[in-house]
């Protein structure tokens, strides 16, 4: 009996060592049987690019000097529809604000807001009430950026106090009535 278990041992382990490959799991039905996996992500479409001059359609050059606490020179908006993204420029000719709005699939709303502020390390943004994304300073500037639904507007500002970025989203939902 104990040669037999030796035996048998023996083959298992030569079997294990052999270089074929396992063959896939069949199911009841003869097709390869299918895995649990987790839903691909949506993919945030690319970044607007400016390609008109302005003016913002739903956003004052004024408020965006009040808010931001520069004058603002020039105005350039992206091509996208309903809303294109706006371009607010400073006397030196650099970006010192920008808005993107996006209506369309709730999940890309959402990657959008990720791609920009990651909600699962950015500052929580919950800002206006019901919307909810990341704010993140550095350096460079700072971004606001928030979802709700089927919208994402994300502002960011050469400037690194979260709070500029924060009150142009505000008046953006607001004027737009999102």
């Amino acid at each position: 009996m104990r040669r037999v278990v030796i035996f048998a041992a023996s083959l298992f382990a030569l079997s294990a060592c052999t270089a074929e490959p396992v063959p896939a799991p069949v199911s009841s039905v003869g097709a390869p049987a299918s895995t649990v996996t987790e839903p691909p992500s949506a993919q945030a479409p690319p970044a607007p690019e400016p390609v008109a001059d302005g003016p913002c359609p739903y956003l004052e050059s004024t408020a965006v000097a009040d808010a931001n606490g520069q004058r603002v020179t020039k105005v350039r908006i992206s091509a996208d529809k309903p809303h294109p993204a706006c371009f607010f420029y400073r006397p030196d000719g650099t970006v010192q604000l920008t808005v993107r709005i996006y209506l369309g699939e709730p999940a890309i709303a959402t990657a959008i807001v990720d791609e920009a502020a990651p909600r699962a390390t950015s500052d929580p943004a919950r800002s206006p009430q019901g919307w909810e994304g990341g704010s993140l300073s550095g350096e460079k500037g700072a971004v606001y950026a928030v979802a709700k639904d089927k919208a994402a507007v994300v502002v960011t500002s050469n400037q690194a106090q979260t709070i500029k970025a924060r009150r142009i989203v505000e008046a953006v939902v607001a004027e737009l009535g999102l």
